[in-house]
């Protein structure tokens, strides 16, 4: 079995690419004609989405995110590269009446 070999620049927004480098040859070409299909978008919306980059302001719908998480078998919010840190409605209401 050979191994598929892609050049990216740049970190990626999502682990789209890095999911689709663990299939098998044969399992890479599959996915890429099917997965448009499965997630009910074309396949330039799935090769732009794969590009984007951490610090683009362009997001993939939260349905969709899901969808692929299920699609690589990965947990809840395991798509993302980015670590998304905030604070509580709550804590941040207190800190506005304080």
């Amino acid at each position: 079995m050979q191994k598929l070999i892609i050049i990216e620049s740049g970190i990626k927004k999502y682990k789209i690419n890095e999911c689709m480098l663990r299939l098998s040859r044969g399992d890479y070409k599959k996915a890429v004609l099917h997965i448009p299909g499965f997630l009910n978008i074309s396949l330039n919306t799935f090769h732009n989405w794969r590009k984007i980059s951490i610090n683009d302001e362009q997001d993939i719908p939260h349905e969709k995110v899901v969808l692929f998480e299920i699609l690589f078998g990965l947990k809840r919010g395991g798509l993302l590269n980015k670590r998304i840190r905030s604070k509580s409605l709550n804590q941040r209401l207190k800190a506005v009446t304080q």
